[in-house]
């Protein structure tokens, strides 16, 4: 990215805070030769699943941006903002929006200039986070349409910002906004306006939205949360239709170990899909490194950071990673045969062969004709139930303080001789090293939560172990 403009690299400072300094490390240690040493630290995690401190959010949205494709002088086109609602009121609001908003386009259009009109374009639906320098975060949601109209045309982009992670609830938000932009564009700000103006529901509940469309009346869109909200931006669909379970554990493994991971993908939505679907596997730990789940042609080279990462690549750009280097490159778009483009080798040994055999066995419960919601609960009980086995004592060694004030002391030592089986503790000692479980710990130490639906499955599963054992004792006294 050498001789970037500062329109390129302004974008960036807002992202995150790790692009901001990555870009300036990548420019001079790329004159050095040398891959940069550190990125700068990941910005601050989203309230953990199992906090009892949750964000406050008083609407739907932020911001609607309208991105369109405008044609460039020399040649191909360049994302611009053409409208947005609600509008910045004050000049400081709209100096603080401006790189965020310039941000958005690359996000919306990551595959550059190139683009030519079309006549047909199927519409896609995906999303991106963006992280403030503050560490807050921002969700984008994103569909991709072909506007009506005669000719060919280039496509458009409806781009939501919010705080709400909630991928299924803005995908249907989006149905209603592509309905209405095959009529006229100006039917979508009313929808948006009384979107905007209700609540937003808790977990399990539904709010009612009423939207005049001319010559169908007033229609009532009904949007619901799903009850289990950790799992709310979550499809796994996608992953388990691009990967067998075997790939699967693979990729887990690796991300479990924060590993260095690139996914490829020709669509937008099935990048988001499965980066999203794979840090949820993740739960109750949240990734702490840096993650994109689609990178922008003039960020590529994100990917020479030393440090663990999620990236979503599209296909047509795989040509630019050309240092394979202690990667895991899964291609979501292979038919057959190896999805795996660069391996470190040993991703199919990381997780102990019992623990592989249990998970694979949970996974073949799923039926091919599982909701959405059914498909989450089998998979996510399977991987709750694997942390659940391998460490969920963790909360029996923290150590409290006498002093109520000070937090507790994790008892690292216990922990590990306390891991059953044996053949799980060489895994175990791999994952305690890692930023999630650091995070965890550092969170229980502080202040213990024992209410959380992690817990709970933990005290279910010691529960039922203690019942195996009474049967098995009682057995074996009937048999002597």
């Amino acid at each position: 990215m050498s001789g970037q403009t500062e329109v390129d690299i302004g974008p960036m400072k807002k992202i995150s805070s790790m692009f901001s300094s990555l870009q300036e490390k990548l420019q001079k240690d790329r004159e050095k030769k040398v891959i940069p040493p550190q990125s700068a630290p990941p910005p601050k995690a989203p309230p953990h699943p199992d906090s009892t401190h949750k964000p406050v959010q008083s609407f739907f949205f932020e911001r609607l941006v309208v991105v369109s494709l405008k044609r460039r002088k020399d040649e191909g086109y360049e994302p611009h903002i053409t409208y947005q609602f609600p509008t910045a009121t004050s000049r400081s609001q709209k100096e603080e929006e401006e790189k965020s908003l310039k941000a958005i386009t690359l996000f919306c259009f990551p595959e550059g200039v190139n683009w030519a009109p079309l006549t047909e374009y199927h519409s896609e639906t995906f999303s991106f986070v963006l992280t403030e320098i503050d560490g807050s975060r921002r969700n984008g949601y994103c569909r991709r349409l072909l506007p009506h109209g005669n000719g060919a045309r280039p496509p458009e982009a409806y781009c939501i910002l919010s705080k709400v992670a909630c991928f299924g609830l803005f995908s249907k938000i989006f149905d209603e906004v592509e309905k209405r932009r095959q009529i006229s564009r100006a039917m979508i700000y009313p929808f948006m306006q009384s979107l905007r103006e209700a609540p937003f529901p808790a977990p399990g509940n539904t709010v009612n939205i009423k939207s005049f469309i001319p010559g169908s009346g007033t229609e009532i869109i009904s949007l619901t949360r799903p009850l289990d909200s950790w799992l709310e931006h979550v499809d796994f669909r996608t992953l388990f239709r691009c990967l067998t379970d075997e790939e699967v554990l693979q990729v887990f493994a690796a991300t479990v170990l924060e590993r260095r991971i690139i996914f490829i993908a020709e669509e937008l939505s099935t990048l988001s899909q499965v980066l999203h679907a794979v840090a949820a596997l993740l739960y109750p730990f949240l990734w702490q490194h840096t993650f994109i789940s689609i990178v922008p042609q003039v960020l590529l080279d994100v990917y020479l950071a030393p440090t663990p990462y999620l990236l979503g690549i599209q296909s047509n750009l795989l040509h630019h990673v050309t240092d394979h280097t202690d990667l895991l490159i899964v291609d979501l778009s292979a038919q057959m045969g190896n999805k795996f483009i660069s391996k470190i080798g040993d991703e199919d040994m990381l997780i102990p062969d019992k623990l592989q055999e249990e998970l694979l066995q949970a996974l073949c419960m799923r039926r091919h004709d599982a909701t959405t919601d059914e498909l989450n609960q089998v998979v996510s009980e399977a991987f709750v139930t694997f942390f659940v086995k391998t460490v969920g004592h963790f909360a029996d060694h923290i150590k409290k303080s006498r002093d109520r004030e000070q937090p507790g002391a994790f008892q690292k030592k216990a922990f590990l001789k306390a891991v059953e089986p044996k053949s799980s503790r060489n895994f175990v000692k791999q994952f305690v090293q890692t930023q999630m479980f650091d995070l965890l710990i550092q969170e229980q130490e502080k202040q213990p939560n024992h209410e959380g639906f992690f817990h709970k499955k933990v005290a279910e599963y010691r529960e039922k172990r203690k019942r195996e054992r009474a049967k098995s004792g009682w057995v074996k006294g009937v048999v002597v």
